[in-house]
């Protein structure tokens, strides 16, 4: 099982030195990394079930809050965009009704962002997704793909128990059902991956980390 997402030190001395620029499939579970570069204009997908610690590494690389209501701005010109920034700039309006009943208007209005960011921002863009969702991924990769970028896309690959504990430990819990499926489609794609097969659409490159090689990881950076 995984340990605790923790968050280190930008510099940790705990890492040992080692960089990667993706460019395949990298499978670095159980491995140790130090820094993982990205081209300047990338758009990077973060993804992992609800739970997964996304948001937390979201936050750990690029300086994303979890209080925020608006895309952040990361190191190197990136943007960051966490379907949270959208739920809570909605809660001003919609707060008094149930979540379930105004979900659906987060994603809208996160997806809104991904296209507008992508279309127009000048450096990298850095997406918070859950990669469960076939129509989500198809539809990142062909803007991402209108608009001359790369994408490129980490896989954090957490078991289900650990990553319900994460959402309950920041007081977050999805419905049971919704949490069921994307575990269930998410070992399904791993599955497909551990068969040979690929992402799709194909990324650039796709990167597989647990919580251990993001505990010691330094870095994610972008350079030409």
């Amino acid at each position: 099982m995984n340990p605790p997402l923790v968050v280190l030190p930008p510099h940790s001395p705990e890492a040992i030195s080692s960089f990667l620029a993706p460019d395949a499939v990298h499978d670095l579970r159980g491995r140790v990394i130090d820094e993982l570069q990205y081209p300047p204009m990338a758009a990077l997908v973060v993804a992992g079930i609800p739970g997964a610690g996304k948001s937390t590494v979201l936050r750990r690389f690029f300086g994303a809050t979890t209080e925020a209501e608006d895309p952040s701005g990361g190191p190197e010109g990136s943007l960051v965009l966490d379907s949270l920034q959208a739920r809570n700039r909605l809660r001003h309006r919609l707060g008094w009704l149930p979540y379930s009943l105004w979900r659906p208007v987060v994603h809208v209005v996160h997806f809104a962002g991904i296209r507008r960011a992508l279309r127009d921002t000048e450096g990298p863009v850095v997406i918070h997704d859950c990669a469960t969702t076939g129509w989500a991924r198809w539809i990142i990769a062909l803007w991402a793909a209108g608009y001359g970028r790369e994408l490129h896309v980490i896989l954090l690959d957490v078991p289900a128990a650990v990553a319900r504990a994460g959402q309950q430990s920041r007081g977050r819990r999805s419905n049971r059902m919704t949490f069921v499926l994307h575990c269930f489609r998410w070992r399904r794609l791993m599955q497909r991956l551990r068969a040979g097969g690929g992402l799709r659409p194909a990324p650039e490159s796709l990167v597989i980390v647990d919580r251990s090689n993001i505990n010691q990881m330094n870095r994610v950076t972008f350079a030409a």
